[in-house]
This record gives C-alpha cells, sequence and structure tokens, in this order.
C-alpha cells in the first residue's frame, strides 16, 4: 500500500473529522459567528467608503458557503454587517469551489484567493468584490491601541516572521509532495467564477 502524500492525508483525515466534529462544534458556532461579525464590522468602521458603499446594499443578503458550512450576513442601513434573518433570501451566493482543506491552506499561505462559484446580483457582487480588494485589517494599529507601538510593532514583526516561515515549510511540502492532478472546480452556467471568467 502506497504512503498517502500529506494533502491526501488531510482530505482524507477532514472528510471523516468534519462531519463528526461539525454537530459537537454547532454550540460554538454560533459564538464564532457573532465574533466574525464584529470582527468584520471593525475592520469596515474603519473604512468610510467601505461603509457607504455596503450602506448602499442595505438588507441585502450574502450568503458564504464552503463544504457543509453556511454563513449568511445582511447588509445594515448603517454600513455594517449583521446575522441575516431566518429564511431570508439569499441575493448573492458565494461558494468556495476548493473542497481540499489542504490546497486552501497552500494558497491562503501563498496569498493567493480560493476560486469561489458566485451567483446572484450582479452589483452586489461587485461591492463585495471592492471589499475584499480594498479592505485590510491594521492589525499593528489595534495592538498599538492596547501595549502601545514598540511591542506591536515587534509582535507583528514576529507574527510575519513566523508566517514567513510557515509559508516556507509549506512550499517545500508542495514541491515534495505534489497535488494529484485534479479537474477544474466546474462552474455552473451563469455564475461567474473568482477570476471573472464565465
Amino acid at each position: 500500500m502506497a504512503t498517502p502524500s500529506p494533502s491526501e492525508f488531510i482530505d482524507a483525515l477532514a472528510g471523516r473529522v468534519i462531519p463528526v466534529l461539525t454537530p459537537l462544534l454547532q454550540p460554538a458556532v454560533g459564538e464564532v459567528r457573532h465574533r466574525l461579525v464584529l470582527l468584520l464590522n471593525h475592520v469596515l468602521g474603519q473604512e468610510p467608503e467601505a461603509m457607504a458603499r455596503l450602506a448602499r446594499q442595505r438588507g441585502r443578503v450574502v450568503e458564504l458557503s464552503w463544504r457543509e458550512w453556511r454563513l449568511r450576513l445582511q447588509a445594515s442601513a448603517a454600513g455594517l454587517l449583521e446575522h441575516a434573518p431566518e429564511g431570508a433570501v439569499a441575493h448573492l451566493t458565494l461558494t468556495i469551489a476548493e473542497e481540499s482543506p489542504w490546497v486552501l491552506a497552500q494558497a491562503a499561505l501563498r496569498g493567493d484567493k480560493p476560486p469561489v462559484r458566485i451567483a446572484g446580483d450582479v452589483q452586489l457582487a461587485a461591492e463585495v468584490n471592492w471589499l475584499v480588494d480594498h479592505l485590510r485589517w491594521d492589525l499593528e494599529e489595534d495592538l498599538a491601541r492596547l501595549l502601545g507601538d514598540a511591542p506591536a510593532h515587534a509582535l507583528v514583526l514576529g507574527g510575519r516572521q513566523a508566517a514567513a516561515a510557515l509559508r516556507a515549510f509549506v512550499v517545500s511540502l508542495a514541491e515534495r509532495f505534489p497535488l494529484r492532478s485534479r479537474s477544474p472546480a466546474e462552474v455552473s452556467p451563469g455564475t461567474t467564477d473568482a477570476g471573472g471568467s464565465r
């Protein structure tokens, strides 16, 4: 029996563990979603143009999904995000097309966006794309408010160095254990992938 590559091992492990853990973690999922919305609103609150763009989409619902997980957010009149009410119809659906956590982690460490299937309102999709391209969390500035400038700078610098080391490690693993060839994610008619092609 051949030894599986790290990507095959992680994919197989995720395929077994995620369905088991999902019901166990369900109570914590609501809290994680709540914290995520708070973080997104914190980042939005630092960019008036982003809030103005989002306010124009007031009441519109965006559904983000990967595997069996779903997050439904609604734009508020204040230009922030809130959880969409139960039963609200999604005006825009963004589905991460790549199922493999290993491939997604590699792409994230390279700074690449994951492949996404987009279906729904074109104007809302354009606004979400603008937000993704222009919003950045200035972690160092937030840490400086809590700890002071020098400690915040040192922490962020250490984090960048750790991320660079992790990135180099993943790249070396990917070179040593290349992924099996995969067929490109299918994009159904009337949808667009993250690159904008039809």
